[in-house]
């Protein structure tokens, strides 16, 4: 991890900079894919599975004899723990339900609001490295809550031809309605464009590495809406003298771990707890399975040293990170401070795998500084919100002549005539 000791503004510009390929080559890599996929359907995605997940698909939908199969390949445990953490997911969605408005803006005008779930969602849930399962709760979970008709999930297959057996059991707790074999760029293409087994859904949610961030972006500008751009993971972590060095280390390497391209930084007012927290992730990176790759993403990462917590909430402020951990004495006065973030982790005792599993709040978050723009999945984020108006005689008379003059001064005459004519009927 490269150290900063009380960055310069060029510095500051540096680190909160993120790991990112070429654009100009992963968007021409990704457009091709895609193209194939709208081209070629169901044969473009199995030989798009072939190159990059090394695996014969006959088939791309999940059956029920895989259902079942997966059901008894995963222990009592872990199905109790899906079902503890899709209980306080729901729990925290579901306090989410928008209750809707009425207004009469003027005598006689009356403006409403209703929010309506999105008919057909298609949920990506990364399986390449880790098999996300519970990504399918976070995502899942909402849009059942919201009242989506269809939810369809794609995942990446393992070398076996099946689909992790955790993520089948989570999609049936968490109301999925049909799985597909397929993963990357090419599952993305699919539910954009629709194939002969994966249908067109409205909108796309889900993680992902930089080309399936590519992909929904190139897709969200003719053919499907997306939930927003989350690439690689990342976390923030902002620490004084009270921290204690081994939790910070353990934080930083859940995020470090998720991918090469991930990235983690600490900002920290304590030049020991610095020392203890270098000394400390590289003991427990040892004794990772997945090392190497948390090793790579820490070649991406910082260690920043500043004066004050001030700074450091300016510093945070402006990375704008998809997870941020406050371990500090003064936390819950710091946390007020964050105006740019996915989402916040308060004090010594609370993780962001505790977000990522079984907090209840969601993990699908906006990375690479759009937590400046964007929120993380939410219930509102299955719905649109129709508003409707009815207008009574008393109502065209309050309002009628103003839309009379605007129309006119905007040279939209047409406009001005659909009120004209409703005037004259009322006179």
């Amino acid at each position: 991890m490269k150290l900063f000791r009380y960055p310069t503004e060029t510095e500051v510009r540096e680190i909160i900079a993120r790991p990112t390929k070429d654009a100009q080559d992963l968007a021409a890599t990704v457009a091709a894919v895609l193209q194939h996929v709208k081209e070629e359907g169901d044969q473009a995605v199995m030989d798009y599975e072939r190159m990059f997940d090394h695996v014969e698909l006959n088939a791309l939908a999940v059956t029920e004899a895989e259902f079942a199969a997966a059901e008894a390949q995963v222990s009592p445990e872990l199905k109790a723990a899906l079902a503890l953490a899709h209980d306080n997911i729901a729990r925290f969605h579901e306090a989410q339900r928008y209750a809707g408005i009425e207004v009469e803006t003027a005598p006689g005008v009356r403006c409403w609001q209703r929010s309506v779930p999105i008919e057909r969602v298609g949920l990506y849930v990364p399986g390449g490295t880790a098999p996300l399962f519970s990504t399918v709760l976070m995502l899942a979970t909402p849009a059942r809550i919201a009242g989506c008709q269809e939810i369809v999930l794609c995942t990446p297959p393992q070398r076996d031809g099946n689909v992790n057996a955790a993520i089948l059991v989570a999609a049936r707790i968490a109301g999925v309605s049909r799985v597909f074999k397929a993963g990357g760029v090419q599952a993305i293409g699919a539910m954009a464009y629709g194939t002969e087994s994966v249908p067109k859904v409205s909108k796309i949610f889900g993680p992902g590495n930089q080309y399936v961030q590519a992909a929904k972006q190139q897709v969200s500008l003719a053919d499907v809406a997306i939930d927003m751009p989350a690439g690689p993971s990342e976390v923030e972590v902002v620490a004084d003298d009270t921290a204690d060095p081994a939790f910070v280390a353990a934080d930083l390497l859940s995020q470090a771990e998720h991918g090469v391209d991930s990235q983690v930084l600490l900002v920290t007012t304590s030049e020991s707890l610095l020392t203890a927290v270098q000394a400390e992730v590289e003991r427990q990176l040892q004794a990772l399975p997945r090392k190497e790759i948390a090793a790579a993403a820490l070649e991406n990462s910082r260690l920043v040293l500043v004066r004050t917590t001030a700074e450091a909430m300016a510093l945070t402020n402006r990375y704008a990170p998809e997870h941020l951990i406050l371990e500090t004495a003064d936390a819950d006065v710091l946390a007020a401070q964050v105006v740019n973030a996915g989402s916040v982790f308060i004090g010594h005792l609370t993780p962001e795998s505790a977000g990522d599993y079984a907090s209840g709040t969601n993990h699908t978050l906006p990375t690479n500084g759009y937590a400046t723009a964007y929120s993380g999945v939410n219930l509102d984020a299955f719905c649109r919100k129709i508003t409707y108006q009815q207008i009574t005689p008393e109502g065209l008379r309050a309002i009628g002549r103003a839309v009379e003059l605007m129309a006119e001064a905007e040279q939209l005459d047409a406009h001005k005539n659909a009120m004209t004519l409703r005037l004259k009927s009322v006179l």
